[in-house]
């Protein structure tokens, strides 16, 4: 019996360790992702703005937290409309460059910047979106105070994506935003990743991931949830784009945002597998739905 007791207490002494330090690997990987390697099936334009061959500044700006971002600014001449671009995690400002040229020869200013923790900007640890929607109010600040712009839109992916929910949730100055590929509940998402890239349960390892992560970063992830703000954002409009076989945050996800927000709104089932790939799906046709949607309703 003894033997039997002390096998029992030595076996969830290596199984607490065992969660332990997966909780800490996880959480370290939400608060510090490793920056993606970029290549041009994703990105398009991996060696940065210079490639577009349209006039733009390097620039920067600094958020309430007094972290210094970094991005660059394409001037549209005699315009006081303006984009938002919102990258995802691991990502950096180049992932919307695929953009820039539609909306920049449709009149718009573009702004395209590195999140906290990302590319060139100040380290601080990832919030999900909730902190990173301080980063998309300062870029507003900036095309406000710096710029002169009066009407000022958002598009974000991935992570960008519920950067900008956030954002538009707190900022009634942002006119019309644009979602692709972003997550309703994290830890819904997280637990989809276990299960599908580890064959991991959802309980204990996603709870106590996230118990781990807001001891260490400070920050509570029942506050992180998309769909819990997006309703808050009308009467201004939203469009949501999702592939149905997003093979990263699954189409439910877009769906449950659809469902969450109030109009006016708008959901785009981009023709693609594969995640945040909506421009590669159908350039034309993205391009058109984009620059009709904020022509719209930036003005």
């Amino acid at each position: 019996m003894k033997k039997a007791f002390i096998i029992l207490f030595a076996g969830c002494g290596v199984f607490c360790i065992v969660l332990l330090g997966a909780s800490w690997h996880f959480s370290n990987q939400l608060m510090y992702p490793k920056p993606g390697i970029c290549n041009n099936e994703h990105f398009v334009y991996c060696e940065g703005a210079s490639q577009l061959g349209i006039p733009f500044e390097d620039v920067e700006f600094k958020n309430a937290e007094n972290l210094t971002l970094k991005g660059w600014y394409f001037p549209a001449k005699g315009s006081k409309r303006a984009i938002i671009m919102v990258h995802g995690i691991t990502a950096d400002r180049r992932e919307g460059l695929r953009w820039v040229k539609a909306l920049h020869g449709a009149g718009f200013n573009l702004l395209l910047f590195d999140l906290r923790n990302h590319g060139k900007s100040d380290k601080s640890p990832t919030g999900m979106g909730y902190a990173e929607k301080h980063d998309v109010i300062a870029a507003v600040d900036y095309l406000q105070k710096v710029r002169g712009l009066t009407s000022i839109g958002v598009f974000g992916v991935s992570l960008g994506g519920a950067t900008a929910i956030h954002a538009m949730a707190q900022d009634p100055r942002i006119a019309a935003g644009m979602f692709e590929a972003s997550y309703a509940h994290l830890a819904d998402l997280l637990a989809q990743i276990a299960k599908r890239d580890f064959s991991l349960p959802r309980f204990p390892i996603i709870h106590s991931v996230l118990l781990v992560y807001r001891l260490r970063s400070g920050m509570n992830p029942a506050f992180m949830n998309p769909e819990d703000y997006i309703g808050k954002i009308a009467p201004r409009p939203v469009y949501l784009i999702h592939c149905p076989k997003d093979n990263y945050t699954e189409f439910s996800h877009g769906m449950r945002l659809f469902k969450a927000a109030k109009e006016p709104k708008f959901f785009w089932e981009a023709p693609c597998n594969v995640h945040a790939r909506a421009w590669q799906s159908n350039p034309l046709e993205a391009e058109k739905i984009v620059k009709n949607f904020f022509a719209n309703y930036v003005k």
